[in-house]
C-alpha cells in the first residue's frame, strides 16, 4: 500500500499543523496541502523563500486582515498568505493576522499549515532561544529530519545553528554526526522538543531516505524516537515515498476467561518455569509493544499475583462472563485515545472515565496509540518475532488488521490499528476480533510457525505443548 503523506500523518479534513526543523519544511508543506481538500490556508511564522511561494496557487502579501477579505468570495487551491517580500525571502505574519487565518479557517472548516522555522537549507538544526515560534493553537508538530547530514561533519555547510547543535548532542565541531547524537538533539526539551505546545500531537518526518543504507538508518533512529514522538514517519520526498510509519503499538493480553473446557485456571499452568500469563505478558513486554495491557476477569487475584511485579496495566473484567466481546472493549479503554480527529471523540470520554480508574485523579498519559496487538493467555509459545512482524508490517501501510497467515489459516496474535477501536468498542457476546473483519481490509502476513496454530483448551493439548521439542 502506497500512502500518502496525508495519510501517513493520520490528519483529518481541517488540520492545524505547524512544520519545524530541517531538511524539506517548505515541501512537505506544500507536499500536504495540495492532498487536503481544497481550499488550504498555508503561511509562516519565520521567514520563507521567496522562490519557494511559486508553490502556493495563490499568493497574498498582508500585514492586516484588509488584503484577506477577498477571500470571502471563495479561493481554490493553496492560499498563501505571508509578510512582505525581504530581498531573497518574504517576512512572516505577526501574532494578530495569525489568529485572524486562525479564525477565519475555523469558520470555514479550512485547514491552516504554518511553516514555524528557517534552517538556511541545510539538512540539520538546532535552535536559538526565540525558535520555533509555534502557535499554541495547532493541534500537530511535524518536526522534519534531513537524513542527508548523518555522518557528516558538525558545521555551518551541514548544520544550522551547528555551536547549538554541539552543546545538545555531545558532539565537538567537525566531528561526524551519528544517529545517537541526532537522537539526543531530537528528543532534548531544548532541542527538537522545544515550544511543543502541551496539548499538541508530535510526529517526526525522517526525509531525504533516499538509499537503502539511509533507509536502514531511519528505522533505527525511528525506534529510538518514539518515545518522545507519537509517531516517526520515514520518507523521501525527492521520491515521493513513504517508507513506514513507525508509532507506539499497545499489547493487550486476554486473560479473563474461566477456562471451564479445561477444568483449571489455564492462565496459571506452566510454560518452563513460569505461568503461562506471566510468560505472555513477559514476551510482549520484550517484543517492544507499550503500554502492556492484562485483562483479566475469572481467578482475577490469583492471576494477577503472577505479574504485579511487571510494567504492565492491570484491567479488571467485572462481566467476564459475558464473553470475550466485554474483555476486548476493556483492553481498547485502557489505552491513550488515539490522536485523530475523527475518531478521538468517540472513544476520549471512555478513556478519560477509565483513566481515572486505573491510575487514579492526576495521571496524565501520552496520546498516540497506533495499533493494539491481541494476545491469548493460553498461547505461551508466541515469540517476539511475530509480534514484532506484525508491528512491522503495519508500519508499512497503516494497515487496518494484520494477521497472520500459517499453512493458509489465519491465526494468532492478530493487531488492530486504531481506527478499528470504535468497532471493537462495540463487540458483544463471545465473539473476538474476527467479529469486525468484515468491516475492514485485513492484510495477512505470511508466517511458516505452525506453532501459531496451537492453542491450550484441553488437557491433551497442554501435554502436546509441554513434550513438543520444538515449542
Amino acid at each position: 500500500m502506497i500512502l500518502s503523506l496525508a495519510q501517513a500523518l493520520r490528519v483529518g479534513p481541517a488540520p492545524r499543523i505547524a512544520f519545524i526543523g530541517a531538511g524539506g519544511k517548505t515541501t512537505a508543506m506544500f507536499r500536504l496541502a495540495k492532498q487536503l481538500p481544497s481550499p488550504v490556508m498555508v503561511t509562516a511564522t519565520s521567514h520563507l523563500g521567496a522562490w519557494q511561494t511559486g508553490q502556493a496557487d495563490q499568493h497574498i502579501i498582508a500585514e492586516t486582515p484588509a488584503p484577506l477579505e477577498e477571500l470571502e468570495h471563495g479561493s481554490k487551491g493553496v492560499i498563501l498568505v505571508t509578510g512582505a517580500r525581504d530581498g531573497d525571502r518574504v517576512q512572516p505574519v505577526g501574532s494578530h493576522l495569525m489568529d485572524w487565518l486562525k479564525q477565519y479557517c475555523d469558520v470555514h472548516s479550512m485547514p491552516l499549515l504554518i511553516e514555524a522555522d528557517g534552517s538556511r537549507e541545510k539538512p540539520l538544526k538546532a535552535w536559538a532561544e526565540h525558535e520555533p515560534p509555534i502557535p499554541a493553537f495547532v493541534e500537530m508538530v511535524l518536526q522534519i529530519v534531513g537524513l542527508t547530514g548523518l555522518g557528516q561533519p558538525l558545521n555551518d555547510e551541514n548544520v544550522h545553528r551547528p555551536e547549538i547543535f554541539s552543546k545538545l548532542s555531545g558532539l565537538r565541531p567537525d566531528q561526524l554526526i551519528t544517529p545517537d547524537a541526532l537522537v539526543r538533539v531530537l528528543t532534548h526539551a531544548e532541542g527538537g522538543l522545544r515550544n511543543i505546545p502541551e496539548n499538541a500531537r508530535s510526529a517526526v518526518l525522517l526525509n531525504q531516505a533516499d538509499t537503502p543504507e539511509l533507509q536502514s538508518a531511519a528505522q533505527g533512529l525511528a525506534h529510538a524516537l518514539i518515545p518522545a514522538y507519537q509517531s516517526a514517519i520515514i520518507a523521501s520526498l525527492k521520491q515521493e515515498m513513504i517508507f513506514a510509519v513507525h508509532e507506539p503499538v499497545a499489547g493487550i493480553v486476554l486473560a479473563a476467561g474461566g477456562s471451564t473446557r479445561f477444568g483449571q485456571p489455564k492462565q496459571l499452568l506452566d510454560w518452563k518455569g513460569q505461568p503461562f500469563i506471566r510468560v505472555a505478558a513477559t514476551t510482549a513486554l520484550e517484543a517492544g509493544l507499550s503500554p502492556v495491557v492484562v485483562v483479566t476477569g475469572a481467578n482475577a487475584e490469583q492471576i494477577e499475583s503472577t505479574i504485579k511485579d511487571l510494567n504492565v496495566i492491570i484491567v479488571r473484567n467485572e462481566v467476564w462472563q459475558s464473553g470475550q466481546g466485554s474483555s476486548i472493549r476493556a483492553g481498547i479503554r485502557s489505552l491513550p485515545p488515539p490522536g485523530l480527529p475523527q475518531i478521538r471523540q468517540q472513544v476520549s470520554s471512555l478513556y478519560e472515565k477509565n483513566l481515572h480508574d486505573v491510575f487514579g485523579g492526576g495521571a496524565r498519559r501520552v496520546e498516540g496509540v497506533g495499533a493494539a496487538i491481541f494476545l491469548l493467555a493460553d498461547q505461551p509459545q508466541i515469540t517476539t518475532s511475530i509480534l514484532r512482524a506484525l508491528a512491522e508490517k503495519h508500519a508499512e501501510g497503516l494497515y487496518p488488521i494484520v494477521a497472520p497467515m500459517v499453512m493458509d489459516q489465519r491465526a494468532n496474535p492478530v493487531l488492530f490499528d486504531c481506527l478499528t477501536f470504535p468497532d471493537l468498542l462495540e463487540l458483544e457476546g463471545d465473539v473476538g476480533g474476527r467479529g469486525i473483519f468484515h468491516k475492514h481490509p485485513v492484510e495477512y502476513l505470511p508466517w511458516h510457525d505452525d506453532r501459531l496454530l496451537l492453542d491450550v483448551d484441553t488437557p491433551e493439548m497442554y501435554k502436546r505443548l509441554i513434550t513438543d521439542d520444538t515449542l
